[in-house]
C-alpha cells in the first residue's frame, strides 16, 4: 500500500533561513508534504551545525562535525550549498525560484537585495511566488535595521518581565523560557501565514510578501496578560509559578518533591478541598469564589501547602487524577520521555541517518486522518543534495555542475 500524501505535496519551499525561526516554518512545511530545500553557506551550513556537543553520532558510534541542535528543526529537507556571494550561485537561487512555491528567508532586513534574492526581484521572475522574510523587529520602525535573537525579545517583548520569583523571594529576577520560545512561535506564525498565502493564491493566481517579526510575536504572544495589563493600566509582575487570574494554579510542596495543582474553576478547587480533607475551604466565604481566592492568595496558598506536604506526588496524583482535579508531576527532560503517555503517542522516534546511524528525533505533534505527517528525510548532512536537487529541478548535467564547483558557486 502506497502511503497518503502529504497536506502540502506538490508544493516546493526554497528555504534560505537559519538557526530556528525561519527552519522551523519550513520543517512544519515539510512534515506536511512540502519539498523543502534548504540553502546553506558551502563549507560551514547552518551556524547550529557547529552549536553541540552533543553531536550526532555516526555508524562506528564517533561524533560528527553536526550538532544536536541542527536536528530539531531540519527533518524532511534536502541540503544544497550555493554561495550566494557569486554571480553564479545567486542566478541558481534564482532559478530555483522560480520553481518553487515559497521562499522562506531571515536576514537582516534589506540584505538580500544586493544579491538578486529579494522579494522584489524573485516575485518580478515568479509572480506566483510566496516570499516570507523573519527578521527580529520587522520591515518598519525605527529598529528595523537591528539584529532580533530569542533572548533579545524575551527581554524586550515583555516575557521575562513576567516569568521568574516575584521581587523579594529568593532567586527574584526576571528570568527567560528555557527553550527559544519566540523563535519557536515565530516559526509556527510563518507556516500558518504561508499557508494562508497558498490559500489565497489558489484564488486569486498571485503570490504575496509576508512579515513576520519575532518583536512582535513576542508582543502578541502574551496573551491574557497583555490584555490584563490594556483594560486595568497596571503591568503584571513576576509571580513566580501562580497565576494572575485563578487560584489555585501553580506548583506546590509535597512530602517527596513537588506538584502541579491547575484548578480552572470553583467546582474543581471544591473537589480539591474535599479530597484533602479540608472541605471547610470551599465554603470559607474568603476562598469559595474564585474571586475571594484572589483577593485572600496569600492566606489561602499557605493553607493548601501546609496540606499537600503530607503526601507524596505520586499519592496526591492518585487522589487527585480520581476526583477530577488537574494535576501532575513536574518532570525533568528524562521524565518526559519516560512517560508513558509520551511513549504512547510515539513522540520520540527515530530515522536513518546518513552519517551511517539512527538519530533520535521528536515526532511533528500533528495528527490527521486523511494527509498524515510524513517523515521522509533525516536532517541532512550539509551538502548531501546539491548534485540531486541540480539534476532533478534544474535539469543540470554533471559538466555543468562541475563547473560551478570550479568557479565557487557550489559547496
Amino acid at each position: 500500500m502506497t502511503a497518503p500524501e502529504g497536506a502540502l505535496s506538490g508544493i516546493r519551499v526554497l528555504d534560505l533561513s537559519r538557526v530556528l525561526a525561519g527552519p522551523w516554518a519550513a520543517q512544519l512545511l515539510g512534515d506536511l508534504g512540502a519539498e523543502v530545500i534548504k540553502v546553506e553557506r558551502p563549507g560551514a551550513g547552518d551556524d547550529t551545525r557547529t552549536w553541540g556537543p552533543p553531536f550526532v553520532r555516526d555508524g562506528a558510534g564517533e561524533p560528527t562535525t553536526d550538532a544536536a541542535y541542527y536536528l530539531c528543526t531540519n527533518r524532511n529537507k534536502r541540503s544544497i550549498t550555493v554561495d550566494m556571494q557569486t554571480p553564479e550561485g545567486q542566478r541558481l537561487l534564482q532559478e530555483l525560484a522560480r520553481q518553487s512555491d515559497v521562499v522562506v528567508e531571515n536576514f537582516r532586513t534589506g540584505s538580500l537585495a544586493q544579491y538578486g534574492l529579494d522579494y522584489a526581484t524573485l516575485s518580478a521572475l515568479n509572480p506566483r511566488l510566496v516570499y516570507c522574510s523573519i527578521t527580529g523587529f520587522g520591515q518598519t520602525g525605527p529598529y528595523a535595521q537591528r539584529a532580533g535573537y530569542d533572548f533579545l525579545i524575551q527581554g524586550m517583548g515583555g516575557l521575562m518581565s513576567i516569568t521568574g520569583q516575584p521581587d523579594g523571594a529568593p532567586g527574584a529576577g526576571p528570568m527567560k523560557v528555557g527553550v527559544a520560545l519566540t523563535d519557536i512561535l515565530t516559526g509556527l506564525y510563518a507556516a500558518n501565514a504561508i499557508q494562508a498565502a497558498l490559500h489565497a493564491r489558489a484564488r486569486t493566481g498571485r503570490g504575496q510578501y509576508i512579515d513576520l517579526a519575532l518583536l512582535d510575536v513576542g508582543v502578541a504572544c502574551l496573551g491574557n496578560q497583555a490584555m490584563n495589563y490594556l483594560h486595568s493600566g497596571t503591568a503584571p509582575q513576576r509571580m513566580g509559578n501562580a497565576h494572575p487570574n485563578t487560584v489555585p494554579y501553580q506548583d506546590f510542596p509535597t512530602a517527596d518533591g513537588h506538584m502541579i495543582l491547575a484548578t480552572g474553576n470553583d467546582g474543581q478547587y471544591a473537589r480539591f478541598c474535599e479530597a484533602a480533607g479540608h472541605p471547610e475551604w470551599a465554603s470559607d466565604p474568603r476562598f469559595a469564589r474564585n474571586t475571594g481566592r484572589l483577593q485572600h492568595r496569600d492566606v489561602l496558598i499557605p493553607l493548601l501547602r501546609s496540606a499537600t506536604v503530607q503526601r507524596t506526588t505520586a499519592d496526591w496524583i492518585a487522589l487527585l487524577e480520581k476526583a477530577g482535579v488537574p494535576c501532575g508531576p513536574i518532570n525533568s527532560i528524562a521524565d518526559v520521555f519516560a512517560d508513558p503517555q509520551v511513549r504512547a503517542r510515539g513522540l520520540q522516534m527515530a530515522m536513518p541517518h546518513a552519517g551511517g546511524a539512527d538519530v533520535a528525533l521528536v515526532a511533528n505533534p500533528i495528527r490527521l486522518s486523511d494527509t498524515p505527517v510524513q517523515y521522509r528525510e533525516a536532517p541532512p548532512q550539509l551538502g548531501q543534495h546539491t548534485r540531486a536537487v541540480l539534476h532533478d529541478i534544474l535539469k543540470m548535467n554533471d559538466e555543468d555542475i562541475d563547473a560551478l564547483q570550479s568557479k565557487g558557486a557550489l559547496g
